[in-house]
């Protein structure tokens, strides 16, 4: 009995040293961090990523389930040389947004709920807010009748940068835009258009980041009914009627969707280098929205979900530019998805929603030529998010010959 005893108070004795080691880590791993605070107070970045390590650390030490696993350390993974790849950093990142885990990379533009209405826009030379088109809670049907006609808009319109915003652009609460980034004639002054060849060599590729994303009627799994369907069906379209030479790349890169970004950009980046031919990049995906929200049109008597462009600028609200997510073609992007928008009002006023703006790039530095585009969003069916390709295509091909 009393040598039992020894063995309990010695196991106890080194149970209770464990423990005071591990207290005494997160202590200094706080004083520390404390300490580098006072040196880089004045970098707001790094201030960011320290305010995430102090809480990140409490949580570990009163509460390690919560804590436990890579996934929430790698929320805050910057990129640097040697992680090119590691894009899901916030720059500003709140303690709600950790504890579940958020992806900031995901779109989900129009169901950016009610308290993204009231969106601050950074104006040159205007004071004035401007608001954000969003979903309501209330049943909401996006309808229009439309066929080709002449809906052109006028260049000085465009030029007046609170009517560009307000009818043109939706801009997430993460990022800010101002007059001298948007500027509508440097963007249509941008050569858009690429030349139709006879050889054999692709100019288009068409992918998705989230190629698991599927409508009401789709089956889990099976990439025929998801918005992979959506994409086999714009490429036989600009190939068939249009004359392009498409690439569709079906691969699946959002089994773990918190890193489907990462896991696409390198696997794109190949598709590039190994065929340089390729001049125009399209991530097709579908969005998500309230259950009650139907992004839906009539063109010609035929229903088809609505699409909408989207553009990452690299910039949040909180902290400015985003040096570790540079994008060297911002304005390039920029100018695709206006003269899709402008050639889509022009050919079917009601095709599109306006154009999304939000703070992270989206893998949109690997081309000038870059769309992303939203079809649709769950509550559509895959036969109105496959009829949109025919009024896309041709908005396509009217960019890009510059007709």
């Amino acid at each position: 009995m009393g040598k039992m005893l020894k063995v309990t108070r010695k196991r106890k004795r080194k149970e209770r040293g464990v423990r005071w080691i591990v207290r005494g880590t997160g202590f200094l791993v706080l004083f520390f961090t404390a300490l580098i605070a006072v040196f880089a107070i004045h970098n707001t970045n790094l201030w960011n990523r320290l305010q995430y390590q102090i809480c990140y650390q409490m949580l570990k030490q009163y509460a390690p389930l919560l804590a436990s696993g890579s996934a929430v350390q790698s929320l805050y993974i910057e990129e640097d040389d040697t992680t090119m790849y590691d894009m899901q950093s916030e720059s500003q990142l709140s303690y709600e947004q950790i504890l579940a885990k958020k992806d900031p990379q995901e779109t989900q533009a129009a169901d950016a709920s009610e308290e993204n209405k009231d969106i601050s826009v950074d104006q040159t030379g205007s004071g004035n807010t401007q608001t954000g088109e969003n979903g309501n809670p209330s049943v909401e049907t996006a309808s229009a009748s439309a066929s080709a006609g002449e809906n052109l808009v006028s260049l000085e319109k465009l030029n007046d940068f609170d009517y560009l915003i307000q009818h043109y652009y939706t801009v997430d609460k993460s990022t800010t835009i101002n007059s001298s980034q948007l500027v509508v004639q440097n963007l249509l002054n941008k050569n858009c258009t690429i030349q139709k060849t006879t050889e054999d060599v692709p100019q288009i590729l068409i992918y998705h980041t989230h190629g698991s994303e599927g409508y009401a009627d789709s089956v889990e799994g099976d990439p025929n009914t998801s918005v992979i369907a959506v994409g086999n069906r714009l490429t036989q379209i600009l190939q068939d009627t249009y004359g392009y030479h498409v690439l569709h790349d079906t691969g699946i890169y959002d089994t773990d969707r918190d890193h489907a970004y990462n896991v696409a950009a390198p696997a794109i980046q190949k598709i590039l280098q190994d065929h340089p031919s390729i001049e125009v990049v399209i991530d097709l995906h579908r969005d998500g929205v309230a259950d009650t929200t139907r992004l839906a049109t009539n063109i010609n008597g035929v229903d088809m979900a609505q699409v909408m462009f989207f553009n990452g600028l690299s910039k949040t609200t909180a902290t400015g530019d985003i040096d570790y997510l540079r994008n060297p073609y911002i304005e390039d992007n920029l100018a695709m998805s206006l003269k899709m928008q402008l050639a889509a009002t022009e050919l079917y006023p009601g095709f599109t929603r306006k154009i999304y703006l939000k703070s992270y790039r989206y893998n949109m530095h690997l081309c000038p030529k870059s769309l992303l585009i939203e079809v649709g969003a769950q509550t559509n069916t895959l036969q109105e998010a496959v009829n949109a390709m025919d009024p896309l295509a041709q908005v396509l091909d009217k960019v890009l010959s510059g007709k």
